[in-house]
């Protein structure tokens, strides 16, 4: 770590309150360099935290996280969370292997209240927090801290209702508003009337006269009395949805002036009931290409700290997604009954030109996964033909939908599963390695995963035709094979035989082929001579020809990046067993435990998943000595 004249000083929180405000400018300046810095090494969610800054000086400030408890939604804006709660110099290993995640995560410290990858989960987890200190008599405050989009999903609002309803004190909700998700009336005035409603005497003459109009008038009075002042408050200030909920509006506060904010958090330690404090920050705060251009630096790979470009391999292929996203462009331009759907991820599923290309057919629904899932299913019944891409750790929100809305109605709906697999330095809220196995268990459902770029095209355009329940899943990350062109259609249910030989078969899903081929020529140096499938469709699988390979192959070997309670592997087993095979069977995937966060190699060997390290299970498996070596 760089020699910081005021950071370098700082162990953690409790320092903060020794510094002069000379002191906590050059501290703010510093932790974002520091954040610059790391990220520009290790990649991750540079802009949501860079924005947050003086809001997480002035909660540590106004608030003890040893009593209180401050739950960052997400995780990804809290950078500086983790730097002042005594992880100064582990943030250097920031999204490493073995070092600390790019999340909060309570294994990790104390003072992560809660953990969380996936958005809009902080209001209800600081809800329960909330009455359960007050069912045990604890002290201490609880504060959520939702933001950066995650106020346009449902669970927010679910929590806000319920929060309203159980009318509770000591509860606060930051909403940081970086443009993302509300984009209010700002200015003098709102400033103004915020110092008003936030001040201590303000607010007793409020409460008192609250008291006297309920004693006098009853329920029904002071009913009237609240909706005048929600009506004098929404001629002010945007918050009279919140007030409707059952909370008192706060708001709105620049996010950025740590006077204002620790101010304002102190005033409202005074109030009662449910409080939402809104406040105004900058994506990327500090960092010009960061807040000229927010989007890609929400969470972005390595780049170069001076210019702000991502740091890529010259001549790298396409990722999986950008073949999606152009075979998906190509079909439209012909079927103009082909529409796209996305929960906010328009750019990292690679639908960016789709939506430029289609205005009218592109609907990105915000954080609203359950949402996406019903809207296709309503789009496909009246006739269309719905695309409906999804990071594979996010479908998991709308597995409900996809079964009751979908599924169960046999609407044709095309779900393409983005990140299937390990995805790296995200971590295990981010690992799409459950997909298989939910979704297997559905009746009529195709799952489907391509080996290369022409077989993701293909499968496309057989899912778009199909007239099914249609799910491709594919990985992050650069795909194989060459371009893509043109489209054909694959029977559905069918596997391809990549290579043949004999005694041992390998049935390999998605990126697993090439990692079979290569697991092949691996034993065929020690004078094994295995058959490769390409099991492109996990479900149906193909009957046919796995009747055969069962009859012609004592050894089965099955290979997946999903996991192995109830993934592919699981379905050949069942396959064996319920039609009387004897065949053995050795399986390859991701085993029954939470993959913490690295680069896919790292984890891959790990978890014993790297070619050499299955060619030697195999050889183990199938007993050297007595196998009868082929010439």
């Amino acid at each position: 770590m760089k020699n910081y004249t005021v950071l370098s000083r700082v162990k953690d929180y409790k320092d903060l309150k020794k510094l002069s405000e000379e002191d906590l400018d050059t501290l703010i300046n510093e932790i974002r360099d520091y954040i610059i810095d790391v990220t520009s090494k290790n990649g991750g969610h540079i802009g949501p935290s860079l924005g947050v800054v003086e809001l997480t000086i002035a909660l540590l400030k106004v608030f003890d996280p040893e009593v209180d408890r401050i739950v960052w939604d997400i995780g990804h804006q809290a950078y500086s969370w983790k730097i002042l709660t005594g992880r100064k110099e582990q943030f250097r290993t920031l999204r490493q292997y073995k070092g600390i995640s790019g999340f909060l995560k309570r294994t990790e410290s104390r003072y992560d209240h809660f953990g969380a990858g996936h958005s809009s989960t902080s209001i209800s987890a600081s809800l329960g927090m909330r009455k359960a200190k007050d069912l045990l008599k604890k002290d201490g405050w609880t504060v959520a801290v939702i933001g950066d989009g995650a106020m346009t999903a449902g669970q927010a609002f679910e929590g806000l209702n319920h929060a309203g309803w159980l009318d509770p004190d000591r509860f606060i909700v930051i909403l940081n508003d970086n443009q993302i998700s509300i984009s209010p009336n700002v200015g003098a005035l709102f400033t103004y009337f915020n110092r008003i409603i936030t001040n201590e005497v303000f607010q007793k003459s409020r409460q008192t006269l609250k008291d006297v109009i309920k004693k006098v008038f009853g329920e029904s009075g002071a009913k009237i009395a609240r909706k005048f002042e929600e009506y004098v408050k929404g001629l002010f200030a945007p918050g009279i949805i919140f007030e409707e909920l059952g909370f008192t509006y706060v708001g709105t506060i620049n996010g950025h002036n740590l006077a204002e904010l620790e101010k304002t958090l102190e005033n409202v330690k005074k109030m009662r009931g449910p409080i939402i404090v809104h406040v105004l920050t900058q994506k990327g705060k500090g960092y010009t290409p960061a807040e000229q251009n927010p989007t890609p630096f929400h969470g972005i790979s390595p780049f170069d700290k001076i210019t702000g470009v991502p740091i890529k391999k010259v001549g790298s292929p396409p990722s999986w997604s950008k073949v999606f996203g152009k075979a998906l462009v190509e079909l439209a331009e012909k079927d103009e009954k082909i529409v796209a759907i996305t929960p906010a991820m328009k750019e990292g599923s690679g639908l960016s030109e789709f939506a430029e290309k289609f205005p009218d057919r592109f609907f990105d629904v915000g954080i609203a996964e359950q949402h996406a899932a019903t809207f296709a299913a309503g789009l496909s019944a009246e006739g269309m033909k719905p695309v409906l891409s999804y990071y594979s750790t996010f479908l998991q929100r709308g597995y409900d939908q996809v079964i009751h809305d979908i599924a169960l109605q046999h609407l044709p709906v095309v779900i393409a599963i983005d990140r299937a697999g390990l995805v790296g330095e995200d971590g295990p809220t981010h690992h799409g390695v459950y997909d298989i196995a939910f979704l297997r268990a559905i009746p009529d459902i195709v799952i489907s995963a391509p080996k290369d770029q022409q077989e993701l095209r293909d499968l496309l355009y057989t899912a778009v035709n199909s007239g099914k329940v249609f799910v491709i899943r594919y990985p992050r990350g650069s795909a194989v094979g060459e371009g893509g062109k043109g489209f054909n259609e694959i029977p559905i249910g069918s596997w391809e035989i990549i290579e043949e030989g004999k005694d041992i078969a390998i049935l390999a899903v998605g990126k697993y082929v090439q990692k079979g081929l290569e697991v092949r020529k691996q034993l065929k140096k020690h004078g094994f001579n295995p058959t490769v499938i390409n099991a492109r469709f996990i479900k149906p699988v193909d009957e046919n020809l796995l009747n055969e390979i069962l009859k012609k192959h004592k050894y089965i070997v099955t290979m997946e990046d999903g996991a192995l309670n109830g993934g592919f592997g699981s379905a050949v087993a069942e396959y064996i067993l319920d039609n009387r095979f004897m065949n053995e069977l050795l399986r390859f995937g991701i085993p029954d435990k939470f993959v913490q966060h690295g680069k896919i190699d790292k984890l891959e060997e790990e978890l014993g998943l790297l070619p050499d390290q299955m060619a030697e299970r195999i050889k183990d498996f199938v007993k050297i000595r007595d196998y009868k070596v082929v010439g």
